[in-house]
Order: C-alpha cells, then sequence, then structure tokens
C-alpha cells in the first residue's frame, strides 16, 4: 500500500515540476511555479519514505524524487540567505534623505480591519503607501488618517478587487492612471520627488491572475508586466514598481520581467517573505513585490503583521545611491526575450479585445 501511495504521490509531484517548467499561459500549468517550496517538502517526505518502498520501486521512487528536490531547490534557493544578495545593503552613513520607505498592502476588499493597517503605517511611518483591493469604503478608512501625514495622493476606489490607493510624504508630479491591457484594471505611473528634487520613476501594479475565476491563461498578468518591463527599459531612470503581481518571484513571467527592465528583486540573497496566504502558514509565497532599478541600495526589507486580509503588508527602505550603481549586476534580457515579450504583449492586447 505504501508503494502505491508513493508512487501516485510521485507522478503528481513530478508533473507539477514538469509543468512548472513548459512555456505556456495555460492557468493550470502557471499554478504550478507557486508551491514550489512545497512540491520539495513534499517531495523531500517521499525520498524519506521511499526508503520504506518495495524494492523493486524503491530505487526509481528515490530517484525521482531527489529528482523533484533539486529541480524546485534550483528555483528557489536565490530566495534565501544560501545564495548571494542582488541588491546591495546601504551604507551606514548614506544620505537619509535621499531614501524611500515603500510600504505595500493588499487590503482584500471585504476585510474591514482597516484599523490594523492604519496603526502599522502611524507605528512605521513610511514615505509611500499603496494599497490594492481597495474600494471607496476602504477610502473612507483611510484618508481621515492618512490625507494629513501623507497629503500626496492617487485614488481608484473600485468594486472589482482592483482598487488601488496611493499615499505619499513626497510629491507625487505627473502622476497617472493608465489601463495598459484591459479596462477595468489600473495601475498608477508616477514620479516621487524627494527632498533635494532628485526624482524617481513609481509604478504600482495589480494584474489579473491566471486562476478559473479571473483568466484560462496568465496572458493578461504577463503582457502588463512585460508592457511595464518595456517602458522601463526604454527610460532608464531611477524606477520602483510595486505591488501585488498575482505571480510569485521566482516564476518565469516575473524573471522575464526582470531582465525586460533591468529591474532588480531585494528579496534574492535574503529570503522569501512570502505574503499570501496570511491564514494558511504552509499555503505561502512571495506574491507582492518590490523591484528596484541598480541605482538603489536596501536599508531593510520586513513582512508586517496581518491586517485581516489573506495578504500581509510587504515594507522596504531603498536608498538612492547613483554613485555605487556599477556595483549591481543587475538582469538583461537578450534577443529572445525581447521577441517573447513583444509576442506577449501582443497576444494579451488581441485576447482583450475579444
Amino acid at each position: 500500500m505504501l508503494t502505491l501511495v508513493l508512487t501516485v504521490a510521485t507522478a503528481i509531484l513530478l508533473a507539477a515540476s514538469t509543468l512548472g517548467r513548459v512555456p505556456i499561459h495555460q492557468w493550470w500549468a502557471r499554478a504550478c511555479e507557486f508551491p514550489r517550496l512545497q512540491i520539495a517538502s513534499l517531495a523531500a517526505l517521499c525520498l524519506v519514505l521511499s526508503a520504506f518502498a518495495d524494492a523493486d520501486a524503491r530505487l526509481w521512487l528515490m530517484l525521482a524524487n531527489a529528482l523533484v528536490v533539486a529541480a524546485q531547490l534550483y528555483r528557489i534557493l536565490p530566495y534565501t540567505r544560501l545564495t548571494p544578495i542582488t541588491v546591495n545593503p546601504t551604507d551606514p552613513d548614506g544620505d537619509e534623505s535621499r531614501c524611500v520607505t515603500l510600504l505595500v498592502a493588499n487590503v482584500l476588499t471585504p476585510n474591514r480591519q482597516a484599523s490594523k493597517l492604519i496603526e502599522q503605517i502611524h507605528e512605521h511611518k513610511p514615505d509611500v503607501v499603496l494599497t490594492l483591493e481597495s474600494d471607496d469604503w476602504w477610502q473612507e478608512q483611510l484618508d481621515p488618517a492618512l490625507d494629513e501625514g501623507w497629503p500626496h495622493s492617487v485614488k481608484i476606489p473600485l468594486d472589482n478587487l482592483y482598487g488601488m490607493h496611493l499615499y505619499s510624504r513626497l510629491p507625487l508630479p505627473e502622476a497617472e492612471v493608465k489601463w495598459l491591457i484591459q479596462d477595468d484594471i489600473p495601475s498608477i505611473h508616477s514620479w516621487l520627488e524627494l527632498p533635494d528634487g532628485e526624482r524617481i520613476r513609481f509604478y504600482a501594479l495589480h494584474p489579473r491572475p491566471p486562476a478559473p475565476s479571473e483568466s484560462e491563461t496568465s496572458l493578461w498578468r504577463d503582457g502588463e508586466l512585460l508592457l511595464v518591463g518595456q517602458m522601463i527599459h526604454r527610460d532608464p531612470k531611477p524606477t520602483l514598481a510595486a505591488g501585488d503581481l498575482n505571480d510569485v518571484a521566482w516564476s518565469r513571467s516575473t524573471r522575464m520581467f526582470c531582465r525586460v527592465s533591468h529591474m532588480m528583486d531585494p528579496r534574492r540573497g535574503r529570503g522569501m517573505f512570502s505574503t499570501f496566504h496570511a491564514q494558511y502558514p504552509f499555503l505561502r509565497w512571495p506574491l507582492d513585490h518590490i523591484f528596484v532599478s541598480e541605482h538603489f541600495t536596501l536599508t531593510h526589507m520586513r513582512r508586517l503583521k496581518s491586517i485581516g486580509s489573506d495578504h500581509f503588508p510587504i515594507m522596504a527602505t531603498l536608498c538612492l545611491q547613483l554613485s555605487r550603481k556599477d556595483e549591481h549586476d543587475a538582469p538583461e534580457a537578450d534577443g529572445d526575450d525581447r521577441e517573447d515579450a513583444a509576442e506577449t504583449i501582443r497576444e494579451a492586447r488581441e485576447e482583450s479585445q475579444d
């Protein structure tokens, strides 16, 4: 009986690991990229139990599960402390006036525990607060609490789970709301103006996820990410991009976004900082992101306490240190990446018009 159970489990784990590598956009294939840590953990358990399987199946079960563990760890390890960091730490004597603390929180529209988020905002005093899934009710709670301390804002209250609010201590010159791929999914494009007048380009994103209730494919999500990646590449200024990307840090599409945009993930070499699912510890992965151009260093990054949402907030302090730009080895796209990105954007736009 144990051998039969292990055989079925191993076949499922092998199939999930294989599907995660197949470059197709169907939601059931892209979903296999999310639980890499969970798949690796289950495969490791099956590997141990294989020692007690029938003799004629023992070797292949052990080899198959070892292969699954190795394949998953290959993608997971860069988001642990076992590998080198990508974004260098800030100089201890750096100019704090050129640092920006950004807090990102998917609040979950029906969640009514706004006080938990507001308390943490007032405790940590970030320069910029980005909320996602925030509707009119959330705006009514946030405005009185934040309008005075964070006087600059962009507010997009929506009841379709894609509302977005940006509150900032820093001026937001030329802030725009754009609907890049679909006419019901907004994004915010703005500048953040530092006290010395230096400007940082900022993108706030929350694309539609690949899921049966949302989209049968990942095209809309991937198309929006890669379109923003192209924008960043064409205008290589100091840039921050943040939001709930409905994609994990190690996925094919997120890694391609980093290459196309020449942006870096400060998680790499520091930890996963898994933000979803807040209520289920075994089912967590890094879904909320902050990406930086090579002009920045990282002072600190942390996942904050629960706010009653299915996501934890995440916060990072990033410092603009132009003199250290050449210290970073930002990912770079090749011709195939740019061709694939252009094709994905074209297909996403065509699908959104159907």
